[in-house]
Order: structure tokens, then C-alpha cells, then sequence
């Protein structure tokens, strides 16, 4: 179902549906301790089946991401998927409020070109996509995380996009069917990606909410390289709330909206992205939306200039407001004024267009 080009506002138009394509690193590392694990072992078979160039590694360090520039070391990291262990922190689980009561990590690093990325200044060193062989443990461990008397929420897609790399790992499937055995822990994750047919099948039993990443097209566009379409998007999101008597994966469903801008026409361009969702999503749906508005850190910005020196991306301190997280990080938000009318909009067209649905923060 398309929304008719007679009812836009001259200046929008929707994307074409376009899907994204499988990534396919030019390089893919294995290190011995990753090849130890029978997960491991499951990634190599999958890798193979592409016929991708396999490097064993001789210890478990994975060197050799950088260039002479720091343009040239991104793009060598972001073509490179390396298999590596989870190291002991990784089991030590942080709370990751609004979005869930802990986060835990399937991978890191990410292969899509999103020119605000909020992984930039989060991870350290070269920004290669490492997936962890260890998977099974790391599920394992969620257990011990478990909150009395309430259903615990896992977050698992803070430092990546799991349907971005999944034909590769298959990590995401068994993350799903690992929670869809679990009673009182639900799972959440986000992605911009839309190759979700062969995860329709799953054993979920509703403890999984896939949530998609949208935006106003004009963005998503400009800023969101290597992703699929937000039309493509929203058709996957539809198959995958569906019922399964009708294809779909029944699935609970998320929206993200992020990092919402106040460009020019904002209104109309996300008044055209919630009616485009509104006609795909026209059937009894479980359903949720998070606000995220743009912003960022000096150590972001510095690293996103490295990584897009061209970029078009709005990041003058002067029209912002600066604000101190608990650690006294500096951080670059909207102004006041701005940040009101913005949720004041945003509130009125979800609970217009979207009774149903629960709007689940605004930040």
C-alpha cells in the first residue's frame, strides 16, 4: 500500500522501497579461542557458504585496522568482520534506562554508514564489526540478571545492528529462540535493515519485540548510508507483526524514531513518514514507540567529522544546549523551546494516528 504523490506536500517524496543488501566484508577473522567454541564453528559454515576469504589468526588480538588516516583506517574496519570471544567484562550486565533493565551484546560495531552514529566515541579503536563466538554463554548469563518478581527486559543491540550481519552469524535467531524459552525476561532490539523473512518462523513466543529504526525519508536518505529504505523498513515491520496465518512472524513491534531533527518542513516530512506507517500497519498490532532527538559530544563530533568529512550533518554547538550527564560528560542537545515544540508534536500525532500504541519515552 504507497501513499499517492497527490497528497504530499510538494517538496517531500517518499523513498523507493529498496532493500538493503547483504553486507559482505572483504575480510573475515577468526581468532583460535572463537574457533574453540561450537558457535564458532556454526559462523565459520555460514561464512564459508559465501565464499568469503577466511583468516585464521594466530593469537586472539585483532590487529592490523589501521590505516595512515583516520578515513582510511574506518574503511578498512568497516569492511572487516572479525569472530572473537566476549571478553569477562562483557558478562558483568549494565542497566541501560529508558531503554531496557540491562543490555548485554551480541556483537560490536555495525557495517551501515549512519553519518550521526551514536557508536562514534562509544567504542574503542578502529570501528571493525566483531561478533562474538561465545554467544551461548552470554545467554546463559542473562539468568543471573533475572529481577524478582517482574519481567526483566535485555536490551541487545546498543553497540550493533544484529539483522545487519545475521546471514552471517545466525547470533540473532538464537538469541530469539533462547528467550522464547524463557519466562519472565523479554528481548528487545532495533535495526535499520529489513531481511527478516527467514526469522518469521521462530520460536518466539511473543519475548522478542523487534523494533525498527525510522526517520523522515529526506534523512534517511542523506545520513543513512548502506541501510535499507524507510519504505522498506515499515513493509518489513509490517511482515513482521503480521499474524502467522497471513506470512508474518506475530510479533510485538517497535518503532524508534531517531535521532529526530527539526529540519526544514519537519512537521510534514515525519507528518508523511507516521501516515506511511499508519496504512502499513492497518490491522491489530502490539506496538510501541521510543523519541530520540539528535544529539551528540565533542568526543562524537570529532570522530564523525574523521569519519564523514563531508558530512551535512547539523553539529554547531551555538544552536544547541549543553547538558552534563552523571559522569560530567559534556553532551549537545536542542534547545529548550525546540525540544517542547518537537515532543508536543510528536505526542499529538502518535495518540491521533496511533491509539493503540504506548509511547514509551521522550529524550
Amino acid at each position: 500500500m504507497q501513499i499517492s504523490d497527490a497528497f504530499l506536500p510538494t517538496d517531500i517524496t517518499i523513498s523507493p522501497e529498496k532493500p538493503a543488501k547483504l553486507w559482505m566484508p572483504k575480510r573475515v577473522l577468526f581468532t583460535p579461542d572463537a574457533l574453540d567454541e561450537p558457535f564458532g564453528q556454526k559462523i565459520l559454515e555460514r561464512v564459508k557458504q559465501y565464499n568469503l576469504p577466511v583468516e585464521i589468526l594466530k593469537n586472539n588480538r585483532v590487529t592490523g585496522l589501521r590505516g595512515e588516516t583516520e578515513r582510511e583506517t574506518y574503511k578498512l574496519a568497516k569492511s572487516t568482520l572479525a569472530i572473537v570471544n566476549a571478553s569477562p567484562s562483557a558478562f558483568r550486565l549494565r542497566p541501560i534506562p529508558p531503554s531496557a533493565d540491562f543490555q548485554f551484546h551480541l556483537a560490536e560495531g555495525c557495517p551501515a554508514h549512519c553519518q550521526y552514529c551514536y557508536l562514534a566515541g562509544s567504542l574503542q579503536g578502529p570501528p571493525a564489526i566483531r561478533v562474538f563466538a561465545n554467544l551461548p554463554l552470554i545467554l546463559n548469563n542473562t539468568q543471573n540478571y533475572k529481577l524478582p518478581n517482574k519481567t526483566t527486559s535485555f536490551e541487545a543491540s546498543c553497540y550493533t545492528d544484529p539483522l545487519s550481519i545475521e546471514h552471517l552469524t545466525g547470533s540473532l535467531a538464537e538469541t530469539i529462540e533462547f528467550f522464547g524459552k524463557q519466562d519472565n525476561k523479554h528481548l528487545r532490539f532495533v535495526t535499520k535493515f529489513d531481511a527478516v523473512d527467514p526469522l518469521l518462523h521462530l520460536d518466539h513466543n511473543g519475548n522478542s519485540r523487534w523494533r525498527i529504526s525510522l526517520n523522515a525519508h529526506s534523512i534517511s536518505r542523506r545520513l543513512e548510508g548502506g541501510t535499507a529504505s524507510i519504505s522498506a523498513r515499515i513493509k518489513a515491520l509490517r511482515k513482521l507483526a503480521l499474524p502467522r496465518c497471513q506470512g508474518g512472524g506475530n510479533y510485538p513491534i517497535g518503532v524508534v524514531l531517531a535521532p529526530i531533527m527539526p529540519i526544514e518542513n519537519w512537521q510534514e516530512e515525519y507528518g508523511v513518514l507516521l501516515d506511511e506507517l499508519r496504512q502499513h500497519l492497518d490491522f491489530p498490532v502490539n506496538l510501541t514507540f521510543e523519541l530520540i532527538t539528535h544529539r551528540f559530544t565533542p568526543g562524537s563530533k570529532q570522530v564523525l567529522t574523521e569519519w564523514y568529512p563531508n558530512t551535512s550533518l547539523e553539529m554547531n554547538e551555538e544552536n544547541r544546549s549543553k547538558k552534563l550527564n552523571k559522569f560530567g560528560g559534556t553532551k549537545y542537545v536542542y534547545t529548550k523551546d525546540t525540544m517542547k515544540e518537537m515532543k508536543a508534536f510528536f505526542y499529538g500525532e502518535i495518540n491521533k494516528k496511533f491509539p493503540e500504541a504506548e509511547i514509551l519515552y521522550w529524550t
